[in-house]
This record gives structure tokens, C-alpha cells and sequence, in this order.
């Protein structure tokens, strides 16, 4: 056998790591203050702004519609009321309905990405929906006969959403 010459800068030897539960009775160790704690500044690279489009894509979609039902509303009542004799008033008086209508194709678009579980739910709700408005608004007309003032037909719509979001929340909260 050959030997080895010995190295002339011998590094020092590690000492051996003591584990905690070798000393369970001894307080110097569990009072010791912990080493600080040294930060530094990510690696990875910041998420990018468009990456979240997917996640808020519905919503904003939906906030643009409403916004441009809100504008075409606002416009054409605007226009009907400064010329209540022209002849083509009811034209204009029509438009808000076809941003409506991009409304609901995006909702029902939003209902069709639903699972099956919030599929019922809503299913449900509609129902809920469906059914306490027709008794209130059939409850209101008997109203009307007896005197109460006269309610426009635009509210009934506002309240068929109303009752979906209580007819959803009840189901949703049924269902945990």
C-alpha cells in the first residue's frame, strides 16, 4: 500500500450537528435567539399583467356591456324626450334593447361554463325567481284594482334579478 502524504492545510473537522431532544432539560437551548433571518429579493420574474385576462375576462366583458346598455339608455331617452313629436322617436326609443340583448347572450354564455353543481343551483334559483315574480306581480295587479298607484312593466325584469341572487344565495348555502 501506498501512502498518502499528509495535507499540509488540514481543514478543521465539522462538528457533529447536536440535535435539539439530546438536551430536553436544558434552558440555554430553547432560549437561545433564533440566527437572523437574511432576505433577499425574488428570482422569479413578475407575473405578467395580461396573464389574469382568463380570470377576469367574464367580468370585465359583462362591466363593458352594462356600461354601454347604461350609455345607449341614457342617450336615447335624452333624444326621445328633446323631440317628442318626430316620427322616428320609437326607433331610438328601441335602441337600448339591442345592448341588452349582448347582455343576456353573455350571460347565458357565462351559464353554459357553469359545473354541473352550479348548474342546478341557478336552475333552481331561475325557478325561485320565476315563480315569486309572478305572485308579486300578480299579488301587485289585485292592488292596483283596490288603488295603488301604477307600476311600469321595466320593473319587473330588476326584480326577477333580485330574487335570482336571493334564490341563489339560499341555494348555495343549501348546498355546503
Amino acid at each position: 500500500m501506498s501512502e498518502q502524504p499528509p495535507d499540509p492545510n488540514p481543514s478543521p473537522p465539522e462538528a457533529p450537528v447536536d440535535p435539539l431532544f439530546t438536551h430536553p432539560a436544558s434552558p440555554f437551548l430553547q432560549t437561545e435567539a433564533p440566527p437572523p433571518v437574511v432576505l433577499e429579493p425574488p428570482t422569479a420574474p413578475m407575473p405578467v399583467v395580461g396573464a389574469n385576462w382568463g380570470a377576469y375576462r367574464t367580468p370585465i366583458e359583462f362591466g363593458l356591456a352594462i356600461l354601454a346598455y347604461l350609455m345607449v339608455l341614457v342617450g336615447s331617452v335624452t333624444v326621445v324626450q328633446a323631440n317628442p313629436t318626430a316620427a322616428w322617436r320609437y326607433y331610438v326609443a328601441i335602441l337600448p334593447v339591442f345592448p341588452a340583448a349582448l347582455v343576456i347572450w353573455m350571460f347565458v354564455r357565462a351559464l353554459v361554463r357553469l359545473d354541473e353543481m352550479q348548474k342546478r343551483i341557478h336552475l333552481q334559483a331561475f325557478g325561485f325567481s320565476l315563480g315569486a315574480t309572478g305572485l308579486i306581480t300578480f299579488g301587485y295587479g289585485f292592488l292596483e284594482g283596490a288603488g295603488l298607484p301604477h307600476l311600469s312593466w321595466t320593473y319587473v325584469l330588476p326584480l326577477m334579478a333580485v330574487l335570482w341572487g336571493v334564490g341563489a344565495a339560499i341555494f348555495t348555502w343549501r348546498y355546503r
